[in-house]
């Protein structure tokens, strides 16, 4: 992990229409480290997500990747620059199999192979059933099937939000050894949007608690994160 900044957020604003959901968050997440933010429902968490990623427009302030800004970039354009996004809300095309589902990460099949073999390694399971229809799958293995198709890239900067939801504790256990080897083995930058605080924080480098869309408190990960982090989320 370096200190130099991955993803920097400088007083950002966000929301729809006229209400602002997300109040000048200032952020900065680390190249190579996991950053779990957490927060209760309807925090704007999934909010500020879709402000990194230019799917909901900035009010105020600004976003940089590598000392850049990434301002009026469509999303589209920011995925094929290396951020990879799995989003809370399903996105797997049901009626297409496991191999269609993987292939769609990628404008071009050149490396199409190299990359699916990538994430087999993680997934095995996916090269078993590539013919299967994503809609059968059971809600874990979409999940993983959901990681996978963003790690087909092999993303610089991953944003990931609630992936635990609702999983079974094998498969959450699963999800945090993929997470936590991509950030070890690969200096993928993660920024982890999740609820689950034991899921969060047995992987996460530093944390961050998002409250009424503003920042709450934040720290490096250590012996009294959890008791910490609890006490705000019962606020």
């Amino acid at each position: 992990m370096s200190d130099a900044a991955k993803l920097q957020l400088n007083g950002i604003s966000s929301g729809y229409g006229a209400v602002d959901v997300i109040n000048e968050v200032t952020l900065s997440v680390r190249s190579g480290e996991i950053f779990a933010l957490m927060g209760k429902n309807g925090m704007g968490k999934t909010t500020l997500l879709k402000s990194i990623l230019g799917l909901i427009k900035l009010t105020r302030g600004s976003v940089a990747v590598d000392e850049k800004s990434i301002a009026g970039r469509k999303p589209s354009e920011l995925i094929a620059c290396g951020i990879g996004y799995a989003p809370q809300e399903q996105p797997l095309f049901q009626d297409l199999s496991i191999r269609d589902n993987l292939r769609l990460a990628l404008t071009s099949d050149r490396k199409l192979a190299a990359a699916q073999e990538r994430v087999y390694g993680y997934f095995p399971f996916l090269k078993e059933r590539l013919s299967q229809k994503a809609g059968t799958l059971s809600g874990g293995e979409q999940k993983m099937l959901i990681l996978a198709r963003a790690l087909m890239l092999q993303p610089k900067l991953l944003l990931i939000d609630e992936i635990s939801e609702g999983l079974q504790p094998s498969v959450v256990s699963k999800i945090a050894d993929v997470l936590k080897h991509e950030a070890a083995s690969n200096g993928t930058t993660i920024l982890l949007v999740e609820q689950n605080l034991d899921f969060a924080l047995s992987i996460a480098d530093r944390w961050a608690v998002l409250k009424l869309g503003a920042i709450d408190d934040q720290d490096t990960n250590g012996p009294d994160s959890r008791s910490r982090v609890l006490q705000h989320l019962k606020i």
